[in-house]
């Protein structure tokens, strides 16, 4: 039997721009995706620290260095520039791979997405 478990987490990730014109998806840094373990597509889960939204979407990448953590089409309206959000992703373990699983957290310094920790790595 599987059971969902935390794959990944960016922590306190500051959104940088919301582009309503857009077919939908968040955009993130390479380099945030490359340290939380996250692909390209892949499903994600976003909770707005500042106004209680939670969405599903899926992650894009965008300019590498570019800190950039952009809400786009529908997801626009769920947030604005400015906004801490937490990105999760999930993935689906058998008991045994639970007993040693180790989600890859990378935390922001809340202000210049700025990675301050990284666990699980």
């Amino acid at each position: 039997m599987l059971s969902f478990f935390l794959k990944s987490k960016l922590h306190h990730l500051r959104v940088t721009e919301a582009q309503l014109e857009y077919q939908g998806s968040m955009t993130l840094d390479p380099d945030f995706l490359d340290a939380a373990g996250i692909s390209q597509y892949e499903k994600i889960l976003v909770a707005n620290l500042e106004n209680g939204e939670r969405f599903e979407t899926y992650a894009i990448a965008g300019a590498r260095g570019s800190k950039v953590c952009c809400l786009n089409g529908a997801t626009a309206h769920k947030g604005a520039p400015g906004d801490r959000v937490i990105v999760f992703t999930f993935c689906a373990l058998t008991e045994d791979e639970a007993a040693v699983h180790k989600p890859r957290i990378v935390v922001f310094d809340g202000v210049s997405n700025t990675p301050v920790r990284s666990s699980g790595i």
